[in-house]
């Protein structure tokens, strides 16, 4: 398959999209998000029950509307104790905040709340990725899925990522997935593993077409 303009990233959310980045580059692939391509459409709604239905509706909407090849992922928490919740609710979850970092504020609050009496060996958990490609027309070519486990603690630690990201701790490091640099993060993370395996279709389609 060959690309000749940047993939649509259906994200407005600046490190998802430089996390993204990050793997497709090395392979020569370009990507936009939405405000740097100058998408303003209203919202699709994410009412899908699952990341993969939410990742697909998202690559399908932009996609059908701008005419350009998109790709879209959903993203979340789940929590064991709490029966996989905040799951596709994760950004969503405290239903307040006016700012991106209002809302991560306090839906890690709420989180900590709902887990204040759950000891530690119960606080099992996993970040989720689903990433969907789209065509021009809106027709779906590859979708892959990532996660990330580990636990989750009694308090934030860490200042990079967004999101959970500082109550996501990983027991082989002693470390929050906050306390990672951006270059470990996406070796170990539920985006990077699902994008590398996005990455892994344009490279098998690349060579099953010739490279044109």
């Amino acid at each position: 398959m060959k690309i000749d303009t940047p993939i649509l990233v259906a994200t407005s959310n600046p490190h998802k999209l430089a996390e993204i980045a990050a793997v497709m580059a090395p392979l020569g692939i370009e990507v936009v998000g939405l405000d740097e391509a100058g998408v303003n459409l209203p919202e699709p709604v994410e009412d899908g029950e699952t990341f993969e239905a939410n990742a697909r509706l998202k690559a399908v909407y932009y996609a059908a509307r701008t005419g350009r090849l998109c790709l879209a992922d959903d993203s979340g928490l789940e929590v064991e104790a709490l029966g996989g919740r905040p799951g596709v609710q994760s950004a969503r979850y405290a239903g307040i905040g006016a700012t991106r970092g209002e809302r991560d504020a306090a839906n890690n609050v709420k989180l900590l709340i709902e887990l204040r009496d759950i000891p530690p060996d119960r606080r099992a958990a996993r970040f989720v990725c689903a990433m969907c490609l789209a065509d021009a027309t809106g027709r779906v070519l590859a979708e892959t899925r990532g996660e990330f486990p580990g636990i989750i603690i009694d308090r934030p630690r860490g200042t990079n990522g967004f999101g959970y990201d500082p109550l996501l701790l990983l027991p082989d490091v002693g470390l929050t997935s906050a306390e990672l640099s951006p270059s470990e993060k996406n070796r170990r993370s539920h985006r990077g593993f699902a994008a590398r395996a996005m990455a892994g279709w344009f490279l098998r389609n690349s060579a099953a077409s010739g490279g044109a």
